[in-house]
């Protein structure tokens, strides 16, 4: 499906110095999981799921603008809990909507995910799957697209008026994984007790953003919460789960009800995870003293941060703001390949070519192959992404979908007019990771095979998101 710019309305209303209309909300959720083994998304190797740890879900958000019985602007958001947006998940999602939903634009909906390592695959070819008693990866898809498109329409068909309140606070849940050595390097979980050990690589956002949205008698009814860390606490084994978004939604509802409907955003976190690459003991202690799992404590610290945001968010409850959602493709660079680059991943091609157990490997280094033959022949042009941008009274989304290193994302909200900046990562198809100082350093996440798109379309795409925010914020 074609996206075109849809955001010049906006802008037009704008300048004529329109006035905040009525803002409409509905919600809708959905389970995701299979109800039969499934190829585990996320990891080198092929992984087969034994056991449902816990439900994994999909939640629809529908806004909407109104000036009496005229929709002013519009935006359904979807947070997943699965690894990524793969190629073709939107669009199918998009096809199936369409003819259900004649009064909504469907390039103003867009899905996410929070990055589970624990979530069924969604595209085929990458693992070598068993000929019987595995839920294939297309069919698969045809089952979860079909149920996010039926939220979709539900929580468009049940919106109602209603109002928005945002806030900020902190929970310690990103830590940077990559260690930096006295070499120059860098590698992603490597090593800190080492004595050629220098530090962290990058920074840590530890803010915690979240929206708020209320019935008109000021009943909480959804939230959402950006957390600039993907939910791989968990990270392997067999079991197919949410990671800690789920017991993030338990401790919700059992304090704010049951009907509350929780969407996890995933914010720029390429080079981070929840789990302490150094201190580990004192963590591992505070823990078993506390009596949590891992995912229980990283939830609580999510969840004590959301408390602290609510309590502020209830005096600054909003009806008459602005909803205004532009949706443009922008164009990035691709990360050229070197040729010492592609002597490199010809060799490592060469070596699983032939060994149909290790065709993750082989895809990820033959596909270096493939973009440098692109390049020489000036067949590969640039990347065309999806970038939405909703502005929602004083507060902006920007989407993006990559793996998203956090220096690109404190750039936005550093730069962004809003007095607070939502960065949702992973969002529309998945396209690997964006690093920024870390492809010095080299390593897993930041090697030609991990990156399409490099630092020159990383600054591309910090500078196209800032430009339309600021747009969004003309008078």
């Amino acid at each position: 499906m074609k996206i075109i710019t849809t955001c010049l309305f906006a802008i037009a209303l704008m300048v004529a110095g329109a006035p905040a209309a009525e803002l409409r909300i509905g919600t809708a959720t959905t389970s995701i999981t299979p109800d039969q083994p499934v190829a585990l998304d996320g990891h080198r190797g092929l992984r087969i799921s034994k056991k449902v740890e816990s439900p994994v879900t999909a939640t629809a958000l529908a806004l909407e603008s109104r000036d009496g019985e005229k929709t002013l602007d519009a935006a359904i958001i979807v947070s997943c809990d699965i690894v990524a947006i793969r190629q073709g998940i939107l669009e199918k999602v998009r096809e199936k909507v369409k003819p259900r939903l004649p009064d909504f634009d469907p390039a103003k909906l867009f899905l996410s995910a929070t990055h589970t390592h624990n979530a069924p695959v969604t595209l085929e070819g990458r693992y070598t799957l068993p000929e019987s008693g595995v839920m294939k990866p297309a069919e698969y898809a045809e089952f979860m697209t079909t149920r996010v498109a039926d939220i979709v329409v539900e929580s468009w068909q049940n919106r109602r008026a209603g109002k928005v309140s945002w806030a900020q606070g902190q929970a310690v849940v990103a830590q940077n994984r990559r260690a930096t050595y006295a070499d120059g390097t860098s590698k992603m979980y490597g090593a800190t007790n080492t004595a050629n050990f220098r530090g962290m690589e990058g920074y840590e956002d530890h803010n915690l953003d979240v929206l708020f949205f209320w019935d008109q008698q000021d009943h909480l009814i959804a939230t959402a919460i950006n957390v600039p860390c993907p939910a791989q606490e968990a990270e392997g084994g067999l079991l197919l789960h949410a990671d800690f978004w789920h017991p993030v939604r338990q401790m919700l509802r059992e304090r704010y009800g049951k009907e509350l409907f929780v969407l996890g955003w995933t914010g720029a976190g390429g080079d981070q995870t929840s789990r302490p690459q150094y201190g580990k003991a004192a963590d591992e202690r505070m823990r078993k003293l506390r009596g949590l799992t891992r995912l229980e404590e990283v939830a609580r610290r999510i969840v004590n941060g959301w408390e602290d945001t609510y309590e502020c968010a209830r005096k600054d409850i909003r009806s008459d703001v602005m909803l205004r959602h532009c949706v443009k493709q922008i164009e990035l660079p691709h990360r050229k390949v070197t040729e010492a680059e592609v002597a490199e991943a010809r060799k490592e091609a060469a070596k699983y070519a032939k060994d149909p157990a290790q065709l993750w490997n082989y895809r990820w280094n033959h596909g270096v192959v493939e973009r440098y033959e692109a390049q020489q022949a000036g067949t590969e042009g640039s990347y065309k992404m999806e970038l939405h941008v909703v502005r929602l009274g004083d507060v902006v989304i920007a989407t993006n979908e990559f793996e998203l290193f956090t220096d690109y994302g404190v750039q936005m909200k550093a730069r962004s007019p809003a007095v607070q900046t939502f960065v949702i990562q992973l969002a529309a198809s998945s396209y690997g990771y964006l690093p920024e100082r870390a492809v010095r350093g080299g390593s897993y996440s930041a090697v030609i095979q991990s990156s399409r798109v490099g630092p020159e379309g990383g600054q591309v795409l910090v500078d196209r998101t800032v430009e339309i925010i600021n747009t969004l914020w003309k008078k």
